[in-house]
């Protein structure tokens, strides 16, 4: 053995004991350390935070269905195109709706010149009367100058019998004169030409008709995108045939579907940060709490669970909360309908209310794209009816 090795003394196994407990004791107090801090952030930051990452985007999908029946000749937009309010989508086959409309003016011309006929004859009519009661008045003179003669036995009572039945007869023709005219009058009871009901339901049928045609056109309520195209050229369609969707690229928010047990302290107006898979960390929106569901998912299914029955599970339910998001940010970073979410929602604030309690004093939507103006309508009746009026 050499001189070094007889140098060297032997390692005591109470030194690596020692090393070890010292080890295990730091590493012990590390760990307290990091779940004392943890405890304080979590009790200060994290508590007042709930987040769920079943959340959707959500939005308007406006069904587009025509106001007429019709036959489908033109598609003007297919799935994916951009079409603005008011822009045309589909034409139909328009002419059953010209040989309607102009039906429809050949009814009102023909109103307008019978009642204009009853007018007149109103005017004839009066005439009548007055020619009536002259020939009464004669007839009653003619009367009153032989009932002398007839009592002096100057005349026959044949005569004078004759003379009466004049002033009877006179009576009559004036009495059917009068009812004449009251008649005409109850068909017109001097109203202005235009005011006459007849000629009034005839310009209300040409301007439904020239509505009928106007609609053959089918535009687009909103500005958006379509998406589900199902018209083709050639098919018949009714009011109640669906032909596409319009998706309005704004207005967009998310359905967030939190656990019961989230909802504790979620109100209305906290804050909430948006993250989308489409375009991950990068994109963060922030919105807001708006309102929470009446009912959750299972409730308002098309088969209800039974929860009644004996052989029951319980299953935590989830409440779809709509977060609004910034308008702003979604034209910058487009969303699509569908696409998942995560949902974080601030709750530290808890002044808001559970429910909403105020009632909206203005429409949620609204679209003035499809009223038409009855102006050239109202100017083409006023034609015919001064064209007829004589």
């Amino acid at each position: 053995m050499s001189a070094h090795a007889e140098t060297q003394t032997p390692q005591q196994p109470g030194n690596k004991k020692g090393k070890r407990k010292g080890a295990l004791l730091v590493l012990t107090l590390l760990f307290v350390i990091i779940a004392v801090a943890y405890g304080i952030y979590w009790f200060l930051v994290l508590r007042h935070y709930e987040n769920t990452d079943d959340a959707y985007v959500a939005g308007n999908q406006v069904q587009i269905m025509s106001q007429v029946s019709g036959s489908v000749t033109k598609v003007w937009a297919d799935n994916t195109d951009f079409v603005k309010q008011g822009d045309v989508l589909v034409t139909l086959d328009q002419a059953d709706a010209e040989q309607a409309f102009e039906q429809a003016q050949t009814v009102l011309a023909s109103s307008v010149r019978q009642t204009r006929q009853l007018m007149i004859n109103s005017k004839q009519l009066q005439a009548n009367i007055e020619l009536q009661k002259t020939s009464l008045a004669q007839a009653q003179s003619d009367l009153n100058r032989r009932v002398p003669l007839g009592n002096a036995n100057l005349i026959g009572r044949e005569e004078l019998q004759h003379a009466r039945d004049a002033v009877a007869t006179a009576q009559a023709q004036l009495d059917v004169a009068i009812q004449q005219y009251n008649a005409n009058q109850a068909m017109i009871l001097g109203s202005k030409l235009e005011e006459q009901p007849s000629v009034k339901q005839a310009a209300a049928e040409l301007r439904n008709a020239w509505m009928a045609l106007q609609r053959t056109k089918i535009i687009s309520p909103m500005t958006g995108y379509v998406s589900r195209r199902v018209v083709q050229v050639g098919a018949q369609i009714s009011p109640t045939t669906p032909l596409m969707a319009i998706v309005p690229a704004s207005g967009l928010w998310v359905d967030a579907n939190f656990k019961e047990t989230q909802l504790a302290h979620i109100r209305i107006g906290q804050p909430a940060t948006v993250v989308s898979d489409i375009y991950g960390d990068k994109v963060e929106y922030t919105g807001k709490v708006v309102g929470l569901d009446m009912g959750t998912g299972s409730a308002f299914s098309l088969l209800p669970a039974q929860n009644a029955t004996g052989n029951w599970i319980k299953v935590v339910q989830r409440l779809p909360v709509r977060i609004e998001l910034d308008a702003k940010q979604l034209q910058e970073h487009p969303l699509r309908i569908g696409l998942s979410t995560l949902v974080t929602v601030d709750t530290s604030n808890r002044e808001g209310s559970i429910l909403a309690n105020e009632t909206r004093n203005s429409p949620v939507y609204e679209s003035n794209a499809r009223e038409l103006n009855l102006a050239p309508a109202n100017e083409l009746i006023n034609h015919i009816i001064q064209a007829n009026a004589g």
